[in-house]
This record gives structure tokens, C-alpha cells and sequence, in this order.
């Protein structure tokens, strides 16, 4: 007798991301290079906002994290383009027979302030993510007597619906 499919309806992942600010490096979140005169440091780009959805997606599908599919300790990712992680961590949830449903975040920095940024960075997750723009919430708070003005930090929940299965494709990022 086979087993029926037991998959839910829907899945709930969360993700979070911080990185302290260093001179040297572009900032980059959300997919987009802001000006500012530090940027975030990390054995990748730094990007904390799609550190986060990254993890956010594998969670909702209970895969493995960001840091175990791409380790720091790998070369391969030294200076990586964060939306590589985007790529891969969407490639499993469609292959595990989910779309996303709508994604919400909240970064957590001293400044830059994201609120001029805010259309950009969600216009790009949108476009990275294949979702309209009216699914991703973006949200910027200053971290008030956290003690973590020197670092940036993003909090991602996304909601994910069964869509279809999908056959691999090889679109896979880690070979």
C-alpha cells in the first residue's frame, strides 16, 4: 500500500541575519548596493536581508541552512553574490512543491535609514523571488539601546503554499 501524500497546505519559515558594519565593502541589502560609507562584513557579500529569506525558505521546507549549504569555510563562496543563496534555497521549494505566498522582514539598523531604499529593495526581492511586489513586506527599526549600532540585522518570515511538484532542473548553485 502506498503512502498518500501528506504534504500541508502551507509552511511557515523564518530566518534571521545579522553582520557588523566594516569600511571597505559595499553595502549591499536586499539585493541592491546602497551608498553608504561602510558596507557588511562577511565571508560573502553580507547581504543580511536575503541571508535571512535564504533561511526563511529552507526552513518552511526543513532543509538545511544557509551556513551548511554554503560554508564559510568554503572558498567557492568567498565574496558570493547572496542572490546565489536566494536562487538555490527557491530551486528547493519549488522542488519540494511549494510557491511562495507572501514574505515579511524587518531590518534592524542604526542607518543607513531604508525607508528611501524601501521601493528599491522590495522591487528587486520581488523580481529575485518571482512574486508580485504587494507580497514582501520591507520594515526598517533602529536598534534603541540594543548595543548593536554597529551591525545590521534582518528578521524574515515567509508563508509558503503547495503549488505543484517540480522535476530538478540542475539550476542547482552547489555542484
Amino acid at each position: 500500500m502506498r503512502a498518500r501524500n501528506l504534504q500541508p497546505e502551507t509552511r511557515i519559515g523564518y530566518g534571521w541575519d545579522s553582520h557588523e558594519f566594516v569600511k571597505g565593502v559595499p553595502l549591499k541589502i536586499g539585493g541592491i548596493t546602497l551608498a553608504h560609507d561602510k558596507g557588511l562584513g562577511g565571508h560573502s557579500d553580507g547581504d543580511v536581508l536575503l541571508h535571512a529569506i535564504t533561511d526563511a525558505l529552507l526552513g518552511a521546507i526543513a532543509a538545511p541552512d544557509i551556513g551548511s549549504l554554503f560554508p564559510p569555510s568554503d572558498p567557492r563562496w568567498k565574496g558570493a553574490d547572496s542572490v546565489v543563496f536566494v536562487r538555490e534555497a527557491l530551486n528547493r521549494v519549488e522542488e519540494a512543491g511549494y510557491a511562495i505566498s507572501n514574505i515579511d522582514s524587518t531590518l534592524i539598523l542604526v542607518e543607513p535609514k531604508i525607508g528611501a531604499h524601501r521601493g528599491a529593495i522590495r522591487k528587486r526581492v520581488s523580481e529575485l523571488l518571482s512574486v508580485e511586489e504587494d507580497a514582501i513586506g520591507i520594515k526598517a527599526k533602529t536598534p534603541e539601546g540594543m548595543g548593536t549600532d554597529e551591525a545590521a540585522i534582518a528578521h524574515v518570515t515567509v508563508l509558503l503554499k503547495r503549488a505543484g511538484v517540480r522535476k530538478r532542473t540542475g539550476r542547482s548553485a552547489i555542484k
